[in-house]
């Protein structure tokens, strides 16, 4: 009835509202004056061009979903299409245009790839994603990592956490960089050296289009050898100030923005988030543990553009997160680390906070540099909890990082064949990292790790190219290098690709390139303890872990809405840190726990290999609806100091996603969308229990023999998500609904020796669970 009610009270009006944007050059950046921007199927038709500053301002846009065209004499055609337009916010749109090579004096409309990635020096395993998305696909918590878990290539390494497994890679071996600079993990709950975590501190309502990397990425990127995220962030409404409140899974949330003053674009935007899952608990949705989580976020950028300095920018996230478990609150429902009689505390902070400025010394050349101070803290406490005795630390840790960033990068456009890159970065580290564990074999407290306020820096310089011989043939090519002073490593990666276009919308790439990344900082200062007392940092002098990549890509638009891509890959990993003696340990296998192993005496001698096939058939949103299929069938085995070939923990063998979404326009002010999710993968493989041991020593004894040979049963599950938007004048609601594991799937987790059964006892991912999501913008 209130749908009902509200459907009526907006159909008597029809809303509309103010798209505006900025057009540039992709390459050189400088703007564009004179392109014509046109909101299509619009009458009377809607049509502006840019000024002397490339930008436009289209008034009295119906809301809903609208296709915007940009021509302009000398660049292709570019069109948006589906943008949605709401009554409750401005749309602010950065248009970047490609310079022809050929037929300069002709418009030429091309086909429309809405996920071509935004770095220009992208050619395969790239795309871009867009929020939107984000917030439409079921069973994506509008989180970024989840979302690119839909992804060919991609799976998640579970529903807790929102770590992923790219080609079989430990999750650990993905780079989050945002604005141009390499940051910690940003999810609340993170533990030190790890990706991910339950609840991402990246707002949606803060970024903008963004970047995914699964393989052979651009020179620009290093210390990562799996996957890239490069994020941006929007800028905010610098003519209007505007509002978001939202209600839901992320938290109660306020965010605003607009301009500092009318007389220049400069502008503000500012989000704050703050959340405690003790909703959920009332609802009776167990995550695995007991205790109610608590965070809070705040996410922040100032953009002051067209000075006659440049452009200046101001940008920060950052978020805390505590969580406390009592030993006497805990049920049969919590995961089984945490059936003991201690008492757990565990806390994470994160922060970054950057300057930056882009300059143009003329309309081809630019250079950015950004400047940033970012952190990371884990603090964890864990108590006996017998009522018979007084409560005694087993375990404690308080482990900050503290990184201080300088990266600038210059771009040369000499022509719209040639384009060149030189870029350069420098990271100082303050950490410290002090733990404290007592060994039961001498009831003794010993420190795992240990560096106090030890300084590091690690360096990074890179130059690449693009070539266009044609419009149909572009060459791409450069080098990476890296050097960590700590110990003095470094590396050289040199990488290239070329992309042949031999029809209007069909085109083969291939990509090689080599990739390395740091050891999880804190494995360096990891001590091996002697029972005399003293102690060795046995991996100090570790390298790079190194991967070579070799991708093939096809390629086929084909429409503007529909589309086909077809990937084969093969990566080789060495240089992987295993044990000095004889294991089936290696670093490979990073991520399988919810915290970093601390092993000693490690060595680079390790190897690795992933090869694949990934099929990716999508129809971009039109016509009211839109689906996605990928399917991944890899392998991915490693050798470890044993020197036998083994499975990798996340060797699943196969992926396959189907998402699909339908949109019912009731009216022009309103709509209804229902979107559904199905997975289907092979689960994680594990390491199973010596069953006859462990009984002898009423302890788990793991059976290593048979190291990651078994593999937990298929993972299927099924969401579903109905969401309602209504415009008001001048105000814009969206009330969703999602409802995670339909069928109420009980994938398993993972699964440990239970000694006072004498069982192994069986631990399940979330089973049936729903969300909501209450949002206004105005």
């Amino acid at each position: 009835m209130l749908l009902i009610a509200i459907n009526f009270a907006v159909s008597q009006n029809f809303y509309t509202q103010t798209i505006r944007g900025n057009i540039v050059d992709i390459q050189s950046q400088s703007t564009i004056t004179g392109a014509y921007v046109k909101v299509l199927e619009t009458s009377p038709l809607l049509v502006v061009t840019s000024d002397a500053n490339g930008d436009f301002v289209i008034e009295n846009v119906p809301v809903g979903m609208q296709n915007i065209e940009v021509q302009m004499i000398g660049y292709e055609t570019v069109t948006l299409r589906n943008v949605k337009v709401t009554s409750g916010k401005e749309m602010i749109l950065k248009i970047e245009m490609t310079e022809k090579v050929t037929d300069i004096n002709k418009v030429v409309v091309t086909g429309y790839k809405k996920d071509k990635p935004l770095n220009d020096m992208a050619n395969v395993s790239a795309r871009s994603f867009s929020v939107e998305e984000a917030n439409q696909y079921a069973g994506t918590w509008h989180d970024p990592a989840r979302m690119a878990a839909n992804y060919a290539g991609v799976m998640a390494m579970g529903d807790q956490r929102n770590d992923i497994i790219i080609r079989g890679n430990s999750p650990l071996s993905v780079l989050w960089r945002l604005e141009g600079i390499d940051i910690p993990n940003p999810n609340h709950f993170g533990t030190m050296g790890t990706t991910g975590g339950p609840i991402s501190i990246l707002n949606n309502n803060t970024l903008s289009n963004s970047d995914f990397f699964t393989g052979a990425f651009p020179a620009e990127y290093g210390n990562a050898t799996a996957g890239v995220f490069d994020l941006k962030m929007r800028n905010g409404n610098y003519e209007n100030t505007e509002y978001t409140v939202q209600v839901g899974m992320n938290g109660f949330e306020i965010g605003m923005e607009g301009p500092f003053s009318k007389k220049s674009k400069a502008s503000y935007l500012v989000d704050y988030r703050y959340s405690t899952l003790q909703f959920f608990d009332i609802l009776g949705i167990n995550f695995g543990i007991s205790g109610i989580p608590q965070y809070q976020d705040l996410t922040f950028k100032v953009n002051v553009p067209n000075t006659k300095a440049g452009n200046f920018a101001l940008f920060g996230v950052g978020g805390v997160s505590h969580i406390l478990a009592l030993s006497d609150d805990r049920d049969e429902d919590d995961w089984s680390f945490g059936k003991n009689d201690l008492d757990f505390s565990f806390g994470s902070n994160m922060g970054v906070v950057g300057f930056s400025n882009q300059y143009f010394f003329n309309t081809t050349t630019r250079i950015k540099t950004v400047v940033a101070v970012s952190g990371s803290q884990n603090t964890t406490r864990v108590d006996s909890a017998f009522e018979d005795k007084p409560s005694e630390l087993y375990y404690g840790d308080n482990s900050y990082e503290i990184k201080y960033s300088a990266t600038t990068k210059f771009t040369k456009k000499f022509n719209a064949k040639n384009t060149l890159n030189i870029g350069a970065s420098i990271d100082f580290y303050d950490v410290n990292y002090e733990d404290s564990v007592k060994r039961a074999i001498d009831n003794r407290f010993i420190h795992l790790s240990e560096a106090n306020d030890k300084n590091m820096a690690y360096f990074q310089t890179y130059v690449q190219c693009q070539h266009k011989f044609n419009q149909d043939l572009t060459l791409y090519g450069g080098v990476h290098f890296q050097y960590f002073n700590l110990n003095n490593s470094f590396n050289f990666e040199p990488r290239t690709s070329i992309k042949w276009k031999f029809t209007d919308n069909q085109s083969i790439s291939l990509g090689a390139g080599m990739h390395s990344q740091l050891q999880p900082r804190l494995v360096y200062f990891t001590k091996t303890n002697y029972f005399d007392g003293t102690y060795a940092y046995t991996n100090h002098d570790l390298d790079f872990s190194k991967s070579n990549h070799v991708v093939l890509s096809y390629d086929y638009n084909i429409n503007n809405d529909l589309r086909l891509k077809v990937e084969t890959y093969y990566q080789h990993l060495y240089s992987i840190p295993v044990e000095i003696k004889s294991s089936t340990y290696s670093s490979i296998n990073y991520g399988t726990k919810f915290f970093l192993d601390r092993v000693d005496s490690l060595q680079n001698t390790g190897t690795g290999q992933n090869y694949g096939l990934e099929i990716t058939f999508e129809k971009f949103l039109s016509n009211n609806y839109y689906f996605l299929v990928t399917t991944s069938l890899f392998n991915s085995k490693y050798t470890a100091s044993d020197e036998i070939l083994r499975n990798t923990a996340y060797n699943g063998n196969y992926v396959v996603n189907f998402l699909t979404g339908y949109t019912f326009e009731i009216n022009a002010n309103n709509s209804i969308s229902i979107d559904f999710k199905t997975v289907a993968a092979g689960n994680k493989r594990y390491i199973p229990v010596d069953m006859e041991a462990s009984a002898i020593y009423e302890t788990e004894i793991p059976d290593y023999s048979q190291a990651f040979v078994p593999q937990y049963d298929p993972y299927f599950r099924l969401d579903g998500r109905i969401s309602y938007n209504v415009n008001f004048k001048n105000v814009s609601a969206d009330i969703a609904f999602d409802v995670q594991n339909l069928t109420n799937n009980k994938n398993i987790l993972m699964q440990s020796y239970d000694p006072a059964t004498n069982q192994i006892r069986t631990d399940y991912q979330l089973g049936f669970f729903y969300v909501f999501l209450i949002r206004i913008q105005f």
